[in-house]
């Protein structure tokens, strides 16, 4: 005898012993009271009833009778003693039936519930006895770019309840599937669960290229494949190469939507990954803002205790070697009434770094009294030209620029150590006048550029 049938037999056994139970507590009982009840009544008057009712099998006669009789009028749904109940079966898989090979079907769903509407009993035995396979034959059905109307079916297992599928219709598309050979690149996952200090110097691809089936149209909103590498890896705990297996791959549009509506072949590739630490050490910056109180100026600059003060920081090569420094902004709005303040600052990491040695840090400014003095700028540069374009300066005097700091500071200040240029920015031929600016992020001398620099741009 098979699993199930067994399983049916054993369900069906159970179902006799609960409705003989049933019965016997509310049938047989109750009747076999109210008969002795009324013979005990009538025994003075029929011992001819008496008689026959204190023989030792009528009573269960009459209960038999007084069952199977009640039994047919349920049966036949003349008395319903118990009222209809509806149970909903959620979430039951849809089985599609079509050509997977050949055709795509779009407006699918995943599940449906199933609601069933009857006595106790029955909706007890339809869960029971059915597997709820609910099925969508679309095996007749040809593509059209026109939307079919389709119901989908289930397999009914007891007749005497009703069912209803919730979605019971769905509008589906039959396309043809089509496949596309696409380039693969790979997304990193999970970069912050990795050991800080490392960094991704390298991931080579098992593939370069994949199949991607699905619709024209599904394949026409591909802008890129992706592998996705879970760097969330407890095994990735020192710099070195590894080799990693079923890394899934995903399409998306130019948006940066996932699509879900292709398949891919094959569904994963693997991978060597290189980890390394790779680190530069920088010097901490202090920029400020805020004005001082008139006449003072910044005569020191200590962090930490160090007037040269640098950082560690790790990660990518690319990242890191754009890195000069690590800055850090303070106000010193209305300083100027102390001789020095000290601030506790944090250090934020920028932007490609994973890991800095030190993230908080004592900055201490000494005041001094402000002095100031004039430099005469000649060499100038010029920064966000268009390339199509070239600059010259119309007037060959020198620019005077005004040096502010106390005098210990600005004495050492020379046009050597200044960077001064224009910004060319959205320029085009012609002549014009400029501000000229400076770069400067040493926050004990500020700068006061007065006359404009007169360039002539022509085309190249």
């Amino acid at each position: 005898m098979t699993k199930k049938k067994k399983k049916n037999k054993n369900v069906f056994i159970a179902f006799i012993k609960g409705i003989y139970t049933f019965l016997d507590r509310l049938i047989i009982t109750p009747i076999s009271r109210i008969i002795f009840k009324i013979s005990d009544k009538l025994k003075n008057n029929s011992n001819k009833i008496e008689k026959i009712l204190n023989r030792p099998h009528i009573l269960l006669y009459l209960s038999l009778i007084f069952a199977v009789g009640m039994f047919f009028l349920v049966d036949k749904e003349v008395i319903n003693l118990v009222q209809n109940e509806a149970e909903v079966i959620q979430n039951q898989p849809v089985k599609v039936l079509y050509n997977e090979e050949a055709y795509v079907v779009e407006g699918l769903v995943e599940s449906v519930d199933i609601i069933l509407t009857g006595n106790k009993s029955a909706i007890y035995l339809a869960k029971q006895l059915g597997n709820h396979e609910v099925v969508l034959d679309l095996t007749d059905y040809k593509p059209s770019n026109t939307p079919y109307r389709v119901k989908l079916t289930y397999n009914q297992s007891v007749d005497s309840i009703k069912y209803k599928l919730d979605p019971t219709y769905l509008n589906v598309t039959i396309k043809n599937k089509v496949s596309k050979l696409y380039s693969i690149s790979y997304e990193l996952l999970n970069e912050n669960k990795l050991n800080e200090k490392l960094s991704v110097e390298n991931v080579e691809l098992s593939k370069s290229e994949v199949v991607v089936k699905g619709s024209e149209d599904a394949l026409n909103k591909i802008a890129t494949v992706k592998a996705l590498v879970d760097l969330n890896n407890q095994e990735y705990k020192d710099a070195g190469t590894y080799e990693t297996d079923n890394i899934p791959l995903a399409a998306y549009d130019e948006k940066g939507n996932l699509l879900s509506n292709v398949e891919i072949v094959p569904t994963s590739v693997s991978a060597t990954l290189t980890l390394d630490t790779y680190k530069a050490t920088v010097p901490v910056k202090v920029l400020t803002t805020g004005a001082l109180v008139p006449g003072k100026a910044i005569s020191s600059v200590t962090i930490n205790g160090a007037e040269n003060y640098s950082v560690d920081i790790y990660g990518e090569k690319s990242a890191i070697d754009e890195i000069t420094a690590v800055y850090v902004t303070i106000d010193v709005s209305s300083m100027g009434n102390s001789n020095s303040r000290t601030y506790n600052v944090t250090m934020q990491k920028p932007a490609g770094v994973r890991y800095i040695s030190e993230t908080s840090a004592k900055i201490t400014l000494a005041l001094g009294e402000e002095k100031q003095k004039t430099l005469n700028i000649s060499a100038i540069t010029n920064k966000n030209l268009d390339n199509n374009l070239s600059v010259n300066l119309t007037d060959a005097s020198a620019i005077a620029v005004q040096v502010k700091g106390v005098e210990s500071v600005i004495n050492n200040i020379t046009e050597e150590n200044i960077s001064a240029y224009v910004d060319l920015a959205g320029y085009s031929v012609g002549d014009y006048e400029v501000d000229l600016k400076i770069d400067s992020d040493d926050p004990r001398v500020s700068f006061v550029v007065t006359n404009k620099v007169k360039i002539k741009i022509g085309e190249k």
